[in-house]
């Protein structure tokens, strides 16, 4: 088969698993007050199930590059798809609220796995065009963000909110099928030549070596700190600032306009970052374009929130760029594939491990002190060790380079 078919199967494959890699998060959101009278539940368990994704893409995004080094790339992916599509059907099932957070788990497990091979996946099949695949599959990751979210009430005042949660699971399904194709077409021509004709030889697996280990060196700490602290930030601010809004007498309907605002603009980054990557050689005054932007933002919402709201909303939405410069900078900091997986592994780990505390914290403070100063002085302090990760993260060096300097006598 003809090296151009295997590509195009497996870019089918990129864009639709990155469609279905927040699907399990916004498919439910919008619906949890129906769900929690059906139920039983209330804020305390919403807080759990908010909790549970970040929890989930840190504890499997720490754990796919093994799984990636015993299955292969191309396998784990297969299997992300079909755990996300079992754990999506089987939760709009769910009987009770413990197995409906315990399917949700299994969902963004499959996610979590996911999220940390796509990366190498661009770089094994598609070195030579790392921005442009960047750019694409993030920004269906973006899509697949924000239409689960906008159809989710729709279909389920239609159908009822178990089918609205069950619907994704199909799209997780059609994620497998060119992955499964992958596989077989992979298994066929192991039978019939010395090498897989799906991948580029060029880009074919490195043998085994030394374990490549990210968390010794300052570049896998600034990209995990840099994504840690833009997710922490982010996921706050999907939390918390619809209440924030109607605190300051925005209605409702208008802070649900302004979460739509937020998220939207995470596409436009999309298209933008991975662009600005690869044509600048450290692109850390990019990080710092993002920061102005959410120090802008803060200050606004902070002082005024209730005037020009729209513009203090698209400040802030604009900080997150660094999200999709994260995910560019995986494949542009490493030489290899095995190099990339170990990259992507730590820095999706860590960092939603880090971004874990973001709501929570933010709505202590606002709790214990009754105003947003130091819910606000929280983010602040999110964004200086951005910055200071950022730094780390895109000063232009390779990690296997950087490895093997320690290495060198």
């Amino acid at each position: 088969m003809p090296l151009i078919r295997g590509r195009v199967l497996v870019f089918a494959a990129i864009v639709l698993s990155a469609f279905t890699l927040r699907s399990a998060v916004t498919s439910i959101s919008p619906l949890f007050p129906r769900i929690g009278d059906d139920l039983g539940f209330g804020a305390g368990v919403i807080g759990v199930l908010g909790m549970v994704p970040t929890l989930m893409f840190a504890v499997f995004g720490v754990a796919a590059p093994a799984i990636a080094v015993r299955l292969g790339l191309e396998r784990t992916a297969l299997v992300a798809a079909l755990v996300t599509a079992v754990g999506i059907v089987a939760r709009s099932y769910a009987p009770g609220t413990v197995s409906l957070v315990l399917l949700s788990a299994v969902a963004l497990a499959g996610m979590g796995v996911g999220n940390v091979v796509i990366p190498p996946l661009v770089k094994r099949y598609f070195s030579d065009r790392v921005a442009v695949m960047s750019t694409v599959y993030i920004c269906f990751l973006q899509f697949g963000t924000i239409v689960p979210s906008l159809t989710a009430v729709p279909v389920a005042d239609a159908l009822g909110w178990r089918a609205s949660l069950a619907v994704w699971g199909l799209a997780a399904v059609a994620a497998a099928v060119p992955w499964f194709a992958v596989g077989v077409i992979d298994r066929r021509s192991r039978t019939t030549t010395a090498t897989p004709v799906t991948a580029p030889q060029s880009e074919s697996p490195a043998p085994a070596g030394p374990r490549v280990a990210p968390w010794r060196t300052s570049l896998g700490w600034g990209m995990a700190l840099m994504f840690g602290m833009t997710s922490l930030i982010t996921y706050s601010l999907f939390a918390w600032l619809p209440s924030l809004l109607v605190e300051s007498g925005v209605s409702e309907s208008a802070g649900g306009v302004a979460v739509g605002v937020f998220s939207a603009l995470g596409l436009a980054a999309s298209l933008v970052a991975p662009w600005l990557a690869t044509r600048m050689v450290n692109p850390f005054p990019v990080a710092v374009a993002c920061a102005a932007f959410f120090l802008a933002g803060f200050a606004g919402l902070y002082f005024s929130p209730g005037h020009l709201t729209l513009l203090w909303v698209v400040l802030v939405g604009a900080g997150p760029t660094t999200f999709p410069l994260a995910l560019t900078l995986i494949n542009l900091r490493t030489r290899t594939e095995k190099g990339s997986s170990a990259l992507s592994g730590f820095t999706q780990g860590v960092g939603y491990l880090v971004a874990c505390s973001g709501p929570l914290l933010f709505g202590a403070l606002h709790e214990a002190s009754g105003a947003w100063t130091w819910s606000f002085a929280f983010l602040i302090g999110a964004v200086v060790v951005l910055l200071v990760a950022a730094r780390a993260a895109c000063r232009p060096r390779v990690l296997e380079d950087v490895l093997a300097a320690r290495h060198t006598p």
